[in-house]
C-alpha cells in the first residue's frame, strides 16, 4: 500500500507542476485522471478505474490501465481496443502486449498470442511474466511442451532471483511431467520466499500437502 501511494504522490504533485503552464493543462487533468483511475484499480474496482478513463485517446498508460480494468469486467472486446490503441500510440508497450496476448489465449488464437509473447521476449529476454505466460501456453502442448515450459520457467527462475510464484509454476510443472520430488524441493524454495500470511504461501502449502500425499500412496 505504501507504494501505491508513494506512486500517486509522485503523479499528483507532478501534475501540479504541470499546472504553472496554461498550455499543457490538458496534460494535467490527463494525469490527474491517470492517477484516480489507478487508486480505483489498485482498490479492485476496476469498473470505476475503466469509466473514469474512457475518455482518454492519446496517454498510452491511461489507454493500458484501462484496458487492464477492462480485463478484468470480462470485457474482452473494449479491453483489446484499448490495448490495441495503446500499442498503436508506444508499440513497445510491455503491459498491453502481454494482457492482448492473454485476450487472444483466451480465445484459443494461440499462434497470435505467442508472436505478442515473443516480441516481449525480444525486447526483454528476461521479463518474468512473458516467461511464466509462454510456459502456460507450452505446457498445454503434451509432453514436448512441457519440456518447452520446464526450459521457460529454468530461465524464469534464473531471471527472478527465484521469486516465489515462479517456482511454484515450475513446481507445478515438474508435478505434471511425473517429478515429485523436484516438484517438492521447489515448493520448499517458494515457501522460505513467500509471506506465510499470504494466500500465495497457502497455495505452495495445498501443493506441497497434495504431492506428499500421493507420493505416499505411488
Amino acid at each position: 500500500m505504501k507504494g501505491q501511494y508513494s506512486f500517486l504522490l509522485f503523479i499528483l504533485l507532478f501534475a501540479a507542476c504541470l499546472s504553472c503552464s496554461p498550455q499543457i493543462r490538458s496534460d494535467e487533468e490527463t494525469l490527474l485522471r491517470y492517477a484516480r483511475a489507478a487508486q480505483f484499480y489498485s482498490d479492485g474496482r476496476f469498473r470505476e478505474a475503466a469509466g473514469v478513463l474512457e475518455g482518454d485517446k492519446n496517454f498510452p498508460p491511461a489507454l493500458t490501465l484501462r484496458g487492464k480494468a477492462e480485463f478484468f469486467c470480462n470485457e474482452d472486446e473494449k479491453a483489446e481496443k484499448s490495448f490495441r490503441r495503446s500499442l498503436a500510440l508506444r508499440s513497445s508497450g510491455t503491459e498491453a502486449r502481454l494482457y492482448l496476448a492473454r485476450i487472444h489465449r483466451g480465445r484459443g488464437q494461440i499462434r497470435e498470442a505467442e508472436a505478442l509473447i515473443e516480441a516481449v521476449l525480444q525486447d526483454d529476454p528476461e521479463d518474468i511474466r512473458a516467461l511464466r505466460l509462454a510456459a502456460d501456453i507450452a505446457g498445454e502442448k503434451g509432453p514436448q511442451g512441457l519440456e518447452v515450459a520446464a526450459a521457460l520457467l529454468d530461465r524464469a527462475v534464473d531471471s527472478s532471483s527465484e521469486t516465489a510464484l515462479v517456482f511454484l509454476d515450475r513446481a507445478k510443472n515438474r508435478w505434471i511431467a511425473g517429478n515429485g520430488i523436484a516438484a517438492l524441493a521447489d515448493l520448499r524454495s517458494a515457501k522460505v520466499i513467500a509471506r506465510e500470511d499470504s494466500s500465495l504461501f497457502r497455495a505452495i502449502e495445498n501443493l506441497e500437502k497434495t504431492v506428499l500425499e500421493r507420493m505416499t500412496r505411488e
